[in-house]
């Protein structure tokens, strides 16, 4: 299929606005920031308001971090989602997703928790993915404070926040840690290696460049040989077996499509129930337009109702 012809101009002035590769971690920060303050009109439409919208310290390894709580109207308790941000494990905030996570809250009736985890290369592997574990655990133990219902708890993210999730899921299910019923995963990095298909067939131009992706992985991870631990590259995991339902997506002008078909496929010969939806003509981070694009905001509706039925199939 075609790109979607309403990226054409963002592509154009993603181009113009390309940043040279020894661009500091903090500068790219910054221009972030600012690219999605100047896209906010054309951005993510907001869900409804809330009943409350908490932040909360939480503590892990060497110190705290913030955990911004959702919740929905209603007496509760609620099921969990933990949500967690993409941008390369060196980029993004809790800021950004404020619009998704309330329209989660709101659509599948459950306390949305995103996180705040320290970012990359000031923190490294294995500090972030640490941070998301020991966040969910704590949110756990909290149910009751939270009007949590502890026996309905999903978790998921975009691109290395998908990464972040599934690893997660790998490590609750090897430390016998909690139960997590559904994984949700848009545009996930899950195979640091860089071998995937889309790699191969998916061109530079499409916001998501090879040497963005390289910078990106150099930053997360200290040592090189890191590439290949199933806590980075979950594909890589020796087994699949036992690990929640997923709902996956990849986008057709995405060089991570192949790492996102890759795990499904690997999921579902483990025997884990998946469902993979393509979006074509599609970008990597263009989901999030659903102020501007009509798939955009159907596959948000989508992916929120296959939440929703997630929880409602969770044993109590």
């Amino acid at each position: 299929m075609p790109l979607e012809p309403r990226l054409r101009p963002i592509l154009a002035l993603a181009r113009l606005n390309q940043e040279a590769p020894d661009t500091p971690m903090a500068v790219r920060r910054a221009n972030s920031a600012r690219v999605s303050k100047s896209l906010g009109g054309l951005g993510m439409r907001p869900g409804p308001e809330p009943s409350t919208t908490i932040d909360r310290a939480v503590p892990v390894d060497g110190g705290q971090i913030t955990v911004r709580i959702y919740t929905p109207p209603g007496t509760g308790p609620f099921p969990l989602y933990v949500f967690l941000h993409g941008g390369g494990w060196c980029i993004g905030n809790i800021d950004e997703r404020n619009p998704r996570c309330r329209a989660v809250a709101a659509g599948a009736q459950c306390v949305v928790a995103s996180v705040d985890y320290r970012l990359a290369p000031e923190n490294q592997f294995p500090t972030g993915f640490n941070d998301c574990y020991q966040a969910m655990v704590w949110l756990i133990a909290h149910a009751h404070e939270l009007n949590i219902d502890p026996s309905k708890i999903a978790i998921g993210g975009e691109s290395a926040g998908a990464n972040l999730a599934a690893a997660v899921c790998l490590r609750a299910r090897d430390e016998n840690g909690p139960s997590i019923c559904h994984q949700w995963l848009d545009v996930p990095a899950t195979d640091a290696t860089m071998s995937q298909s889309g790699y191969r067939e998916v061109a530079d131009g499409y916001l998501l460049d090879r040497a963005l992706l390289e910078i990106y992985f150099d930053h997360y991870l200290p040592d090189p040989a890191l590439r290949t631990d199933p806590s980075v590259s979950p594909l890589l995991a020796a087994s699949h077996a036992g690990l929640p339902s997923a709902w996956i997506m990849s986008a057709e002008f995405d060089r991570l499509r192949g790492d996102a078909v890759a795990y499904a496929d690997a999921l579902r010969a483990a025997g884990v129930p998946v469902e993979h939806t393509r979006l074509d003509g599609h970008v990597h981070a263009s989901f999030a337009l659903t102020r501007l694009l009509p798939s955009s905001r159907a596959y948000e509706e989508a992916a929120i109702a296959a939440l929703a039925r997630a929880f409602r199939s969770a044993p109590e």
